[in-house]
């Protein structure tokens, strides 16, 4: 049985306009969106060929109050979740939602690591949901990304709440990216982040059939690219998108048929593939 350990479970969209992101997402991922809310709860499932992926739902008023921008949160799996947000706590991170549960479907605490990046500590309550999803199917996130004030310290926070352990990376861009696994297998990878980008956070990776058509999509929708589609190695392309609400996503995947956007093949040896990029406001 393959442990949920350090393996992200569930991601979830926090948004200040649930219609209009159910329609911008139906439209650039192809998912089909599923009302799941309870009485006084709005929550909408993102489905791929019936297999929910991930889910949508308001922004806490309180946050909104606060001025904390639409995001994406990544769930993460621990076995016990109050000895995991007491750990955090120990770490120097700051619990933001004590250990809560979700009746007959998990129990959570939402985190910030000690740089500010969040989290959801989470644990299924149903046998079987603890199973991590498949990272390479399309409309599922296949890569995670973090952003950070200082790559190393954050990587030695995860270490020691998830048991991380650094994965394989290039000699040349072993100082600058960190690649991370959780049960042998490489799910993400992290770096410091540039000037330019004011807080950590989290970055998700949607996979897309066609990263090319996704970005034209993206835009379309009233979206923007931040950067890219651009080559990385391996031969898939990635871009860096916001959607009209503000929240930041990426997409990887094949080549389409013609690169838009600002940059051309990358040159970095990085799965970063180019320095994070935010153009200026015209």
């Amino acid at each position: 049985m393959v442990s949920s350990r350090g393996r992200f479970l569930w991601y979830e969209l926090m948004t200040t306009d649930t219609n209009a992101a159910r329609a911008f997402y139906a439209k650039v991922m192809g998912w089909e969106p599923r009302d799941a809310g309870a009485p006084g709860m709005s929550y909408t499932l993102f489905a791929v060929e019936k297999e929910p992926v991930c889910g949508l739902t308001d922004l806490r008023e309180d946050a909104r109050r606060s001025g904390a921008p639409p995001k994406w949160i990544g769930y993460v799996g621990v076995d016990d979740i109050d000895a995991a947000a007491d750990l955090v706590k120990r770490l120097g991170g700051v619990v933001l939602v004590p250990p809560t549960s979700v009746p007959g479907i998990s129990r959570i605490s939402v985190v910030a690591d000690p740089q500010q990046a969040t989290l959801v500590l989470c644990k299924w309550l149903q046998p079987g949901e603890e199973r991590p999803a498949d990272s390479s199917a399309a409309g599922r996130v296949g890569w995670r990304e973090l952003l950070a004030a200082d790559w190393e310290r954050a990587f030695s926070f995860y270490s020691a709440l998830f048991g991380w352990q650094r994965a394989d990376t290039e000699s040349e861009a072993a100082s600058t990216y960190q690649q991370f696994s959780a049960g042998g297998q490489t799910i993400g990878g992290m770096y410091t982040k540039p000037a330019s980008v004011p807080l950590p956070f989290w970055l998700y990776y949607f996979n897309s059939n066609d990263v090319d058509a996704a970005a034209k999509r993206v835009t379309a929708g009233g979206g923007r690219i931040l950067e890219g589609p651009i080559g990385v190695p391996g031969g898939s392309r990635v871009a860096r998108c916001l959607d009209p609400q503000g929240a930041m996503f990426a997409l990887v995947g094949k080549r389409g048929s013609k690169a838009v956007g600002y940059f051309g093949p990358a040159t970095a040896r990085d799965p970063a593939a180019a320095r994070f990029y935010v153009p200026k406001k015209t």
